[in-house]
C-alpha cells in the first residue's frame, strides 16, 4: 500500500493527539494553548475526510477512526478543558454539566453515523438535525473566548458556565435544523468576494484571535436561530 494512501488516517490520528494534548494542557493551566489545540483538531477533522475522498482511500477502519476521533475532540476534550478552567473547584453539580455535554455529543455522533448508513443518507439538503459536534465544541468554548478577550478569568459566573454547557449539549441532540455549510455553494461571480472575506478573516484571527472567535460563535448562533425560524420554509436532513 502506498504511504500516501494512509495520509487521511494519519491526519485523524494527529487530530486525536491534538485533542488529548489539549486535555493535558487544560489541567496544567495552559488554557489558551488547550483551546488552540481543540481548534486545530477541528481543522484536521475537516481535512481527513476530504483527503480520503481525494486520494480514493476511504475505508471502514478510516470511518470508525474518524468517528472515535470526533468523540474525543468534540465531546471529551472541550468538556474537560472547560471543567479544568472554571468548574474544577466547584461542587459535583458542575460535573453533571460536563457529563451532559459529553454524553450529548456521543449521542449526536451516533445519530449522525446511523443517518449516514440509512437509506436517506443519499438525500441532498442544506440542513443538519441539531447542532453538529464540531460546532458544539466551538460553541461551548465561547465563555473562554470572552475571558481571554477581556483578560478576566472571573468574567462569567461558574453557574452560568455550567448551565450554558448543558444548553449546548441539548442543542446537539435536539431536532432543530441547522445549516450545513459543507453543502453551501457560491456563484463564480462571488468567488473573489469570498476569497477577500477569507483573507480578512485570516488577518483577524492572527491579530485579534479571541475577539474574532467570539464573533464567529455569535454569528453561528445567529444562523441556528435563523434556521429554526425558517424551518417550515425548507426541508432538512
Amino acid at each position: 500500500m502506498p504511504v500516501v494512501m494512509l495520509l487521511p488516517n494519519l491526519v485523524t490520528i494527529a487530530a486525536i493527539c491534538a485533542g488529548m494534548t489539549a486535555i493535558r494542557f487544560g489541567f496544567q493551566g495552559q488554557y489558551q494553548a488547550a483551546v488552540v489545540l481543540i481548534l486545530v483538531a477541528c481543522v484536521l477533522d475537516g481535512l481527513d475526510g476530504k483527503l480520503a475522498r481525494l486520494l480514493k482511500s476511504e475505508s471502514p477502519i478510516g470511518a470508525e477512526l474518524d468517528s472515535l476521533a470526533d468523540c474525543v475532540n468534540f465531546g471529551v476534550a472541550p468538556a474537560l478543558v472547560v471543567y479544568a478552567w472554571a468548574l474544577q473547584g466547584t461542587k459535583s453539580a458542575a460535573w453533571i454539566a460536563v457529563l451532559v455535554f459529553g454524553i450529548s455529543c456521543v449521542m449526536r455522533l451516533a445519530r449522525f453515523n446511523i443517518d449516514n448508513k440509512s437509506e436517506m443518507a443519499g438525500r441532498k439538503g442544506n440542513r443538519f438535525v441539531g447542532v453538529p459536534a464540531p460546532a458544539g465544541a466551538f460553541l461551548v468554548l465561547f465563555p473562554m473566548f470572552l475571558s481571554f478577550l477581556f483578560d478576566d478569568p472571573d468574567l462569567i459566573p461558574v453557574g452560568i458556565i455550567g448551565f450554558y454547557m448543558i444548553c449546548i449539549g441539548l442543542l446537539m441532540i435536539s431536532r432543530i435544523p441547522t445549516y450545513s455549510f459543507k453543502r453551501a455553494r457560491v456563484s463564480r461571480k462571488s468567488v473573489k468576494f469570498l476569497m477577500l472575506g477569507f483573507a480578512f478573516l485570516a488577518a483577524a484571527l492572527l491579530t485579534q484571535p479571541w475577539a474574532t472567535l467570539a464573533v464567529l460563535d455569535l454569528a453561528y448562533a445567529a444562523s441556528v436561530c435563523w434556521a429554526w425560524l425558517s424551518r417550515d420554509k425548507s426541508t432538512h436532513t
